[in-house]
């Protein structure tokens, strides 16, 4: 025997009776046993050797004796696994065995079947390919690759020493000289040691003698799930250097995937093909034993738990990691937001360690809290971090449930400082000066409009509000934008803004903005809303356009017309009369006379008398300006008449009237040439290009043309002197000549005797 391992024995139907205690005392703790041959053949000994190699405490386990060229690999694995060639993961029965060897029918023919060369007369790739077929139908019938058991020199010569077979387990038969050697070569292509070592035919023990290479624990893991020798030894080492885990309190264990556990008094080691062997333990452990230990959706530990110089602890899985700080608590940290937090310097970057583990909405949605912040992710918008002042404004929006929805950009913090952070349904903004502020909506599509935060309206200063008639506003550094419906949204800002907050902003009358503000070439700035609009200039300030003195000054042309700009807001007087001043002029509008612009030289003479205060009243009419460049306008009371030689002067009452009979200016006494003059005694009189109009209260309103006669009143010192007033006009006489009636006479006058005075006394 040797001196190593643990002893076995394999018998077959050449051994029908076997006294297995005998065995167990000469040391065998395992045995195999023939099942099958070809599909042909059944041992019939196997079930009592089987079971009697049990009954004693045995692992045991069933071999087939492969005639390769009989049938498929997959015909005789299923004839075996019928025969008694299964495997269950109870502790005590070993993995099924192919015993795949020299043909001990070599050159036989048998009811017509020859048997072939000791290669089974099949090619190396043959062969090979029967050995895979065989045991891929042997892993889908019992979840377990058979071991292979061979020899080498056979292996090489018949298989060619192929590769890819380091999956299966190796039992080699090799009978060296001396029983302290061990099995020698192995098939190098696929294997570099072997798992058991057949090393003798005839003896000790019944049978053919075996030997495991490795440990009873080792022997019964390998029965349990084929835990592979590479775990044993890792997992082995890692105990050995590792006196904190204390003893071991289960035995070697196989789990999903392949990998392999063993539990301590103070943790577990657990090892995988690709990782190794790390130690499970403390706080971390109990975080991922929540998870489902190795079958949740972390997996295996690639690493060992991890202390930093903090105290903190962590460790990595497969599909994640799990961090824990004495403040935080423990947390998983994986995927798509685990790849966001390692982008920013994992727990040494500015979010610190996780606060909380990955949550998922029922959308589908992924975040995770850290402690100086969090990461959201979305399938549509990735995975963007939240922390800070925006966060906090966030926050108070209801997070993700919000207006806002998830982010969809980073903080992004400007050379000035200032903060911002994209969402689905708009932004949030921060300066140290104007704090947090969402943007969003059709206010939000205005202020991109205009350059954002590099425009003229610099960053947000109130968030958005509602105003009346569902209007919404919001307030920047430099201004603001106002919307609704029907106006759409409009920029407010500088000296127009000024003066539309001095009348109630939206609330006021002129209601919202309905264009932006409009600069001219000037300079002047402008601005229209729902019911009117609002001018500035630097000489005549802000003032507002509304109503009908609008609607007048548009038929003007506007700030282009001759009016110009405002220089006063619209005036209501007490009788509800309406006026608004301008560069060049003004507007006056009564419900009676309507809207008429007072200008020029016509204006200056209004104004002399008072304005619409004085005995004229409100304009009845505009400027006119007749061919000659003579200019006249109306007026609630009369009207004032104006020539570059007569100047301006005022018509009005019973002269008036006289005039108008007359046909205005257009009739023989042509323009004004003074105002209406009222003596002490309430006679009235007024001159013209081409005479005069007296009027008393006895004589009614007389003419007073030029001429001679004129003249020779003119003579008598007019109506101060004995003639007068007149009181009929100038009439035709006999002969050719005029005369006129005065109170205290008469005026004759004729081409042959010139003018003549008669009836002076009074």
């Amino acid at each position: 025997m040797p001196t190593f391992g643990v002893q076995g024995l394999d018998v077959s139907g050449h051994q029908p009776s076997i006294d297995w205690q005998q065995q167990w005392n000469m040391g065998a703790r395992f045995a195999y046993v023939k099942a099958s041959e070809g599909n042909y053949y059944t041992n019939p000994s196997y079930s009592s050797q089987y079971q009697g190699s049990r009954n004693v405490g045995m692992i045991r386990g069933a071999y087939h004796f492969a005639i390769p060229n009989w049938s498929s690999g997959a015909d005789q694995a299923r004839y075996f696994v019928q025969n008694g060639g299964g495997w269950s993961a109870d502790g005590y029965t070993l993995p099924p065995v192919l015993d795949f060897e020299f043909n001990p029918y070599e050159g036989r023919t048998v009811n017509g079947f020859y048997f072939g060369n000791t290669c089974y007369g099949m090619s190396p790739a043959q062969l090979t390919s029967w050995v895979r077929d065989f045991g891929n139908t042997m892993q889908s019938l019992t979840g377990r690759l058979p071991v292979i058991y061979t020899n080498t020199n056979w292996w090489n010569q018949c298989l060619g020493n192929p590769s890819g077979f380091g999956d299966y387990p190796l039992w080699v038969a090799a009978y060296p000289g001396s029983p302290t050697n061990n099995a020698g070569s192995v098939p190098t292509g696929s294997w570099s040691n072997y798992s058991i070592w057949q090393y003798s035919s005839t003896g000790p023990l019944a049978g053919d003698s075996n030997v495991w290479n490795g440990t009873y624990d080792e022997l019964s893991a390998f029965a349990r799930a084929g835990i592979p020798s590479a775990a044993f030894k890792a997992i082995t080492e890692l105990a050995a250097s590792s006196p904190e885990l204390g003893k071991a309190v289960s035995n070697v264990r196989i789990g999903p995937k392949g990998g392999v556990s063993q539990g301590y008094e103070n943790g577990a080691i657990y090892w995988t093909a690709p990782s190794g062997a790390h130690i499970s333990a403390g706080v971390i452990r109990d975080a991922w034993a929540a998870q489902g230990w190795e079958s949740g959706p972390l997996g295996y530990p690639t690493t060992d738990v991890r202390t930093a110089p903090n105290g903190a602890k962590s460790q990595g899985y497969e599909n994640g990691a799990i961090y824990w700080t004495a403040t935080t608590g423990a947390h998983i940290s994986a995927g798509v937001i685990r790849d966001a937090w390692a982008a920013q310097g994992w727990e040494s970057g500015p979010l610190g360690y996780p606060t909380t583990d990955v949550r998922t909405a029922p959308n589908g949605a992924k975040s995770q809290g850290y402690e100086n912040g969090a990461i959201y992710w979305t399938a549509t918008t990735g995975a963007h971090i939240s922390a800070g002042v925006i966060r906090d404004a966030w926050a108070a929006q209801g997070w993700e449930s919000g207006p806002l929805g998830y982010p969809t950009t980073d903080v992004r913090t400007a050379p000035n400082g200032a903060k911002s952070q994209g969402y689905e349904n708009g932004a949030i903004y921060w300066t140290a000066t104007t704090g947090a502020h969402i943007s969003a909506g059709v206010i939000r599509d205005a202020w991109a409009a205009q350059g954002w935060e590099s425009g003229p309206l610099g960053y947000p200063t109130t968030d958005i509000k509602a105003g009346p008639k569902a209007g919404l506003s919001q307030t920047f550094q430099n201004g603001s934008i106002y919307w609704t419906a029907t106006t759409g949204a409009h920029t407010s800002a500088g000296v127009i803004r000024d003066a539309w907050a001095a009348q109630g902003s939206e609330s006021g009358p002129l209601g919202y903005p309905t264009t932006d503000v409009r600069t001219a070439p000037n300079g002047a700035k402008s601005q229209g809303y729902e019911n009117g609009a609002i001018y500035w200039t630097a000489t005549t300030g802000a003032h507002i356009s509304a109503g009908v003195i609008r609607d007048a000054w548009a038929a003007q042309g506007w700030e282009s017309g001759p009016l110009g700009y405002p220089t006063t807001d619209v005036r209501t007087a007490p009788n509800g009369a309406k006026s608004q001043g301008y560069e060049n002029g003004a507007i006056y509008w009564t419900a009676t006379t309507g809207a008429h612009i007072s200008a020029g030289v016509i204006r200056d003479a209004w104004a002399a008398q008072g304005w619409e205060s004085g005995p004229l009243g409100y304009p009845t009419t505009d400027v006119r300006t007749a061919p000659n460049g003579a200019k006249s306008q109306g007026y609630e009371n009369g009207a004032i008449y104006w020539t570059a030689t007569t100047g301006a002067h005022i018509s009005a009452g019973v002269i008036r009237d006289a005039w108008a009979a007359q046909g205005w200016e257009s009739g023989p006494l042509g323009y004004p040439t003074t105002d209406i003059r009222t003596a002490p005694n309430g006679a009235k009189s007024q001159g013209y290009e081409n005479g005069a109009i007296y009027w008393t209260a006895t004589t009614g309103a007389q003419l007073s043309p030029n001429g001679p006669i004129r003249s020779a009143w003119a003579a008598q010192a007019w109506e101060s002197g004995p003639l007068g007033y007149p009181t009929t006009g100038v009439y035709s006489t006999v002969g050719g000549g005029n005369a006129q009636n005065f109170q205290g006479g008469r005026i004759d006058w004729s081409p042959t005797s010139g003018t003549r005075i008669s009836n002076v006394a009074r």
